[in-house]
């Protein structure tokens, strides 16, 4: 039996091998809980009211969602994570979860934890790659000035400067120590100013080997052609294009921006759009794979089954290194083992950092989960599909 002939996503003995009894049931009432809307919603600010006013909420939370979700709150608390995953064949993506924050000296604090991040991952192989996020060293607002052409001031001109030199630092170390940085994508208002710099940092780093990788999000309905144009660039200017391909984190806030502020949404028209881009990016990053690295983080099975059958058709070695597939911590994991056992190049997304700053990324996991059409669905009846076969194994 083949290796395209074996790769299955209904098998939950090897999806949820590295999961216990009790880590199952957590994660069956985790998403439960999620399922129902009305407690997404109303979560955060309950949640952020409790902590505000010192009710010991932490400890519940570190228990549950924090816990399934997340790493620890240190590098070192990833420890075991990093070490479950890796007994399935499945690399971890060390993502300090920091955001929202505009202070110089949190800057500083978050491009030295991205640095210690990248030396953490050379020294170990089950850390294949390493993210952040451009407004994790910098202020938002002051991106979002570059992203409209206006003028900055002096002063703005050497906050810039300052943003610069820290994804400056954090590339230098992924490329002195050979480990790829992946720069996470962000809303649309301030992401030209993000692939700008994604652009010149490929130019510096990724002549030899892919260091550096954009992000792109497939549910704009521009980004399949910035792919193309970017491969473009590459190929004239002789470096390798690092890309990593989503389809989008932020489709609701666009479009009310879009409505509020009227102008055209940057937003697919539809979910068929979205699906055939992204797929369409697959296969163009296949096609030029010698020029290409990239990262398909995706939950869809559809696309994950075409990208691992494109693999196999085009003789393309699944431990390539310019091709891996990638999903989040605690979900998705019929994906995510499954592909790794079938000896494709997979890593999850692990993020980390102290709890009450994860907040926010926990509840947009949350409420973006309860948004997909069927996702919970789909992670309940697995693992209930699951609880029942080591029932049965366990009666005989």
């Amino acid at each position: 039996m083949n290796q395209k002939d074996k790769l299955s996503f209904e098998n939950t003995e090897i999806a949820f091998r590295h999961s216990s009894n009790a880590d199952l049931n957590r994660a069956y009432w985790l998403f439960k809980v999620i399922n129902v809307n009305f407690l997404v919603k109303i979560g955060p600010p309950i949640t952020n009211f409790a902590i505000k006013i010192g009710l010991p909420i932490k400890s519940l939370i570190k228990a549950t969602i924090f816990k399934h979700f997340c790493g620890g709150e240190t590098i070192e608390e990833c420890e075991k994570t990093i070490k479950n995953l890796a007994q399935g064949g499945v690399g971890t993506i060390l993502d300090y979860s920091i955001e929202g924050e505009d202070d110089e000296s949190v800057f500083d604090n978050t491009r030295d934890e991205i640095i210690r991040t990248i030396i953490t991952a050379s020294k170990k192989s089950d850390i294949p790659l390493t993210v952040f996020k451009v407004t994790g060293v910098g202020r938002f607002s002051l991106l979002e000035r570059l992203d409209e052409n206006l003028k900055l001031s002096v002063d703005e001109q050497l906050e810039w400067q300052k943003v610069q030199d820290r994804v400056l630092a954090i590339c230098e170390m992924g490329h002195s120590l050979g480990v790829p940085v992946m720069i996470d994508a962000e809303e649309s208002w301030i992401q030209k100013t993000i692939d700008n710099l994604a652009i010149n940092m490929m130019r510096f780093f990724n002549r030899e080997k892919a260091i550096v990788y954009n992000t792109y999000q497939l549910y704009r309905h521009d980004k399949l052609a910035s792919i193309i144009i970017d491969h473009a660039t590459a190929e004239a200017e002789d470096f390798i294009l690092g890309a990593k391909i989503v389809r989008g984190a932020y489709m609701e806030k666009e479009r009310k921006r879009a409505e509020e502020q009227k102008y055209p949404s940057p937003i697919q028209p539809d979910k068929a759009s979205t699906d055939r881009d992204y797929n369409d990016a697959l296969v163009f990053c296949a096609d030029h794979i010698d020029k290409i690295a990239f990262v398909a983080g995706t939950h869809n099975e559809e696309s994950c089954r075409l990208l691992a059958d494109m693999l196999n058709k085009k003789k393309i070695n699944h431990r390539n290194p310019h091709v891996y597939f990638s999903q989040l911590l605690g979900m998705s994991d019929n994906l995510s083992f499954n592909l790794a056992d079938s000896n494709y190049n997979v890593a999850k997304y692990v993020p980390y950092g102290p709890i009450k700053a994860v907040l926010p990324y926990l509840f947009r996991r949350a409420q973006e989960n309860t948004a997909i059409a069927g996702q919970m669905s789909r992670e309940l009846s697995l693992i209930v599909k699951e609880k029942q076969r080591r029932n049965k194994v366990k009666n005989g």
